[in-house]
Parts: structure tokens; sequence; C-alpha cells
């Protein structure tokens, strides 16, 4: 499939650097929207105007949604008032919001100023919420009924409002002071027994529902949870002032994932697409925490500063700490990237720590006692007798067997239950991965070592 789009854009392309206008515009319109956007992301500055104007009025608007933010205010800042007014009149609410926060403050100007009262006010309404709740991310273009009206009168309804809505096949049914009571879909109207039966014998009452504060992590944790079309957002009052749609659920999921990935792999998120982010805003965003890992290894040197006589003693003991540290790092990571994603699912919370710690400390024991039994025989038999190696003793393999045992176990406790303290602290928790873990298990494994070495070796 990839490759068949890129042949496809490679053509258009070519088009378009021949000037045949007429040909691409006929390709163009037969195309989705995202599509599209991904080929003007292919493009130089000054064809993205060109091309885009070869589009037709209801294709531009979908597609001017799907593009990089850099991309729209070029076009933009190119768009006479008109051209300006004619794409906000095809957007839906959400999108002209999510526009708007995009933007800087001259342009954002210039939208609002073409925007009509009535779309200015929704946009304004939506701005007010806070970010990265149900109300920063719904659109308050849906279909609305009374549960008076009869199945016909609904469907008339739809008919004619149903034009600019989001979506139609979700109706909800809300009181003269729009409180939410009940929700019909549009297969339920087209499959009522009779005409004139009333909209509330037929309506769903138990219904599923978000406050406009509620985090948008949640509100995509319901959709993959129920399946939703679309939900319905609600205020403090219970008065409907909107819906989720699965588009929007679907991007927050994307947004989240990759946020978390990048906190787990010890950066700070970035809201630019990686292509279009500087190398300068790469390296804001990674240098924090390598600054911070540098640091906090200074314990595992002032660990290892500590122990330099029983190194000295026991030169083979230095061999085994690169895998000691490793075996820590990796343990522990196992450990919180699963911990992690049961808080990210909401599969896990912060009263199930006690369970969640008595599970891995049996996983940990079990992994500890098989890694140290393989060490145990790689040691003596490879290391010792294939390789030669007679500064390594018994007391020594069984020095780093048991550090590796307790290390795995001491990993795993950690591993387990820093996200959970980040998650009781209102952190994300995913701050709690990989790098930060590794650092603090390093400094736990040497510590573990060199104490069995102390004790066994007497060194």
């Amino acid at each position: 499939m990839a490759e068949r789009f890129e042949i496809v854009e490679k053509a258009l392309l070519k088009m378009l650097e021949d000037k045949k206008y007429s040909t691409l515009r006929d390709i163009l319109a037969t195309m989705n929207p995202s599509d599209v956007a991904a080929i003007f992301g292919s493009l130089r500055d000054k064809q993205i105007p060109l091309m885009y104007r070869l589009l037709p009025k209801e294709l531009a608007a979908e597609t001017f949604v799907e593009m990089e933010p850099e991309d729209q205010e070029l076009l933009i800042q190119g768009f006479s008032d008109n051209e300006l007014k004619e794409v906000l009149e095809e957007l839906y609410v959400d999108d002209a919001a999510d526009l708007v926060e995009e933007m800087p403050a001259n342009v954002v100007k210039r939208i609002l100023k073409q925007a009509d009262p009535e779309m200015r006010a929704s946009i304004n309404q939506i701005l007010r919420y806070p970010e990265y709740s149900a109300g920063s991310i719904m659109t308050t273009e849906y279909v609305s009924l009374r549960p008076n009206m009869t199945v016909e009168e609904a469907i008339l309804r739809i008919r004619r409002q149903g034009v600019d809505k989001e979506t139609i096949y979700t109706c909800y049914v809300t009181s003269k002071d729009r409180k939410l009571i009940g929700l019909v879909t549009v297969k339920d109207l087209l499959l009522a027994e009779d005409d004139e039966m009333t909209i509330e014998e037929i309506m769903l009452t138990n219904l599923i529902f978000v406050n406009t504060k509620t985090d948008q992590e949640e509100v995509a944790r319901m959709f993959s949870k129920y399946n939703f079309l679309a939900l319905p957002v609600v205020d403090g009052e219970g008065r409907m002032v909107g819906i989720v749609t699965f588009d929007d659920a679907m991007d927050v999921m994307e947004e989240e994932a990759t946020e978390d990935m990048e906190l787990m792999s010890g950066m700070t998120p970035s809201e630019k697409p990686y292509l279009r982010s500087s190398a300068f805003e790469l390296f804001k965003n990674r240098i924090p925490w390598l600054m911070l890992m540098m640091v906090s290894a200074t314990f595992t040197g002032l660990i290892m500063t500590s122990f330099e006589d029983a190194l000295a003693a026991q030169i083979a003991l230095s061999a085994f700490i690169p895998m000691l540290m490793g075996t820590g790092g990796n343990s522990g990571s196992q450990s919180s990237v699963t911990v992690i994603r049961g808080l990210s699912l909401g599969e896990l919370e912060f009263r199930d720590i006690g369970i969640i710690l008595w599970k891995e400390i049996r996983t940990a024991v079990m992994c500890g006692v098989a890694l140290a039994v393989v060490c145990f025989g790689k040691i003596w038999l490879v290391d010792r007798m294939m390789m030669g190696n007679t500064n390594i003793t018994l007391r020594v393999d069984l020095v780093v067997c048991l550090a590796l045992a307790v290390t795995v176990v001491v990993a795993k406790i950690v591993g387990c239950l820093l996200p959970m303290a980040a998650k009781a602290v209102k952190l994300d928790p995913a701050v709690m991965a990989s790098p930060f873990i590794s650092t603090i298990v390093d400094a736990l494994s040497l510590l573990v070592y060199f104490l069995f070495a102390k004790m066994i070796l007497h060194v």
C-alpha cells in the first residue's frame, strides 16, 4: 500500500511540475483528504497554494484540516479574506478551534475576524476549557432531539440539520434546559414500528457521558472500552454542551502513545513530527534528560570509588560489573513498562500496589534464581575452564550469582514501585521509565555486588 501511494505521489508531483493542472485536478478529486494532505508535505512552499487551489471546495476544506500547521499557516497567509471565509465555513467547530490553537496571534486574529459570529462563539467556548480535557477536544455540532417528538418529526429534523453536523448516526435527547436525558440512533428511528411513536418511547436512558473537565486520556479509554462512535459531554450542571467523536479520540490515543514513548526514552515530548523538527529543537528536548542521567550516574561512580580496594584485591570482580548492571537495568525496565502500560490503559490503580508488588517479587525470585543458575554454570565452564581464567574461584562465582539474583529482585521492585509513586503524586508514570530506572538500578546493583564480595571474599 505504501509503495502504491509513493508511485501515485511521484506521478502527481510530476504533473504539477509539467503544469498538467486539469488532469491533476481530476485525480485529486478522487482521493482521500488524508492522502492529499500527505502529498502537500512533499511540496515546496511556493507549490502549496497552487495545488490547494486545484482542489474542489469540499475536498479543500477536509484536506486543510489534515495538513500540518506550518502548511496551514502558509495557506492562510496567502488567502484572500473571501477564500479564508469559505474554508472556515466548511470546517467543523472543533477543527476550527484546533486551528486557532496552532496558529500565531496575528493569524488567529484574522481567522476570528472572518469566522461567522456563531462559529466564533463556539470556538471561544471550546478554548475556555482546560487543555487536554474533554471540553477542549469536543465539537458543539451534534443533532439534538426532544423527548416528545415523533419518529417522523425526528427524521425530518435530522434531514434539515444533519448537513452541518459532524455525525448524525447518534442523536441526543435533551430537555428544554438542555439536560441530557437519552439518545437514539438513526437505526432506531428507521426501524421504529410506527412513525407516530415518540422519541421518549424508544430512546436509551442508561447513558455513558463525560464532563467537560474529564481528562482526554480517560475519554480515549472510554472509546476503546465501549466502542463508541461519539461520546456526549456535559457541563457541571448536567447540560449537554457537545460531543467527542471517534476521530478526535483516535488523535488523542496517538498523541498520548507518542508522548509516553518519548518520556520512556528519556526525551521531552515534541509537538512537531520528526522531519519538521530542527536539530536545535531535538537538542532542547533531549539534553535536559541526558544531563540528569549523567549527574545521577555520579552515584555509580561514588560506589565504585568506595570499593576500590575490593576491586584491587579481586580483579576478576570487575569483569562481571557490566553484566550485572545490564541485567538489572533490563529487569527494572520490564517491570516498569508493564506497570506503565497497565496504568495508561486504566487496568491498574494505586490501590493495586500491594498486589503488583507481591506478583513482581514472586516473578523476580523465579527470574533471579533461573539467571543465577545459568550464570553459575556459564562462569565456571566458559570463563574459568574454557578460557582459563584462574582468577575466578568458586567463591567469586558464588558472589556474582548471588548478586545477580538479588539485583533482579531489587530491580523489579524498583521498576514497579516508581511508576506507581509517580501516579500517586499526579506525575506521568512514563517519566519513571527505562533511563531513570536504569540509573537507580545501576547504583543499587553495584552496592549489592560489593556487599556480597565483602561478606564472602572478605575484601
